[in-house]
């Protein structure tokens, strides 16, 4: 049996418990319908307009016929006349992908490097710590968009601004994480090396290095599936990549275009998804 002044207790906090939850909960539903209001949200018009969504995806569908499936390419409803731009898709997909990859390699090393001299346990000079990240957290602040924009009215259109873009964006997004994962690693390798006369370099190498190394790679493989993503929609602003066919063939209604495009854009997802998957658990289990 419960101890009468526990049991009082118990319920005490649990009463206190509901009190709170009950309060912070009317408070967010005030703050979201205060929301919705101020930016003219309406679920009758989400609700209302949700099934033209559909309709717009089915204009997208390919009109296929089985007995000319596979007819070349100027027969309509074959496999070769839908496909009929792809020697322009392709190209442009590789484009985009490499223009992901570079931008995410380059991003990495100045992150890794921007991570340790911001992190807390480095021994970095507060200066340094403090410069690095308001220059970070300014370079996050503003949208891959918004850096394409304005390096695409400096640099003309093309993959350069894009490229600017998403290394700019990621590296202000990734050396906060790196930096918080160094400050989340265990003291205690750091602190033997020390005592056995290592240096600064060397605690980092030896003592912080092996320990957010999964993390690192975790993070660089995720940040390159979302650049490649980014880079399709900066395509849309002329910042270079399949994002530029996608807009075009949006403006001409070629919705059958739009389709295949979107099509190929997911597979490329889904193949560096899986590819970031089997890398990072082969890189992980390697080390053990």
């Amino acid at each position: 049996m419960l101890n009468p002044d526990f049991e009082r207790y118990y319920q005490r906090v649990r009463a206190q418990q509901k009190r709170e939850s009950l309060i912070w909960a009317l408070v967010l539903a005030v703050l979201y319908i205060g929301a919705g209001k101020l930016s003219e949200f309406s679920l009758y018009t989400l609700w209302d307009s949700f099934p033209h969504f559909f309709d717009y995806l089915a204009e997208t569908l390919p009109v296929l016929h089985w007995r000319q499936l596979f007819a070349d390419g100027h027969t309509e409803g074959s496999l070769a006349y839908w496909g009929y731009r792809l020697p322009i898709q392709l190209p442009l997909i590789w484009e985009t992908l490499n223009l992901a990859l570079a931008a995410t390699v380059l991003s990495v090393a100045a992150s890794v490097v921007l991570g340790f001299l911001a992190a807390g346990n480095t021994h970095s000079p507060p200066g340094v710590r403090f410069t690095i990240r308001a220059l970070v957290a300014f370079l996050r602040t503003m949208p891959e968009l918004a850096w394409a924009v304005m390096f695409v009215m400096a640099f003309g259109i093309g993959v350069i601004p894009g490229f600017l873009a998403l290394a700019l964006h990621t590296i202000g997004s990734l050396t906060k994480l790196f930096y918080e994962a160094i400050e989340t690693a265990s003291e205690r390798p750091v602190r033997g090396l020390a005592a056995c006369g290592a240096g600064v370099l060397q605690r980092m190498r030896f003592g912080l290095w092996p320990q957010v190394k999964p993390i690192v790679l975790s993070y660089s493989f995720m940040r390159l599936e979302i650049n490649f993503r980014q880079s399709t929609i900066l395509g849309l602003v002329g910042a270079g990549g399949i994002g530029q066919e996608l807009m075009t063939n949006i403006k001409l209604d070629r919705y059958d275009q739009v389709s295949i495009t979107m099509l190929l854009i997911i597979v490329v997802v889904s193949m560096l998804d899986a590819l970031s998957g089997w890398l990072r658990q082969q890189v992980v289990e390697g080390d053990k």
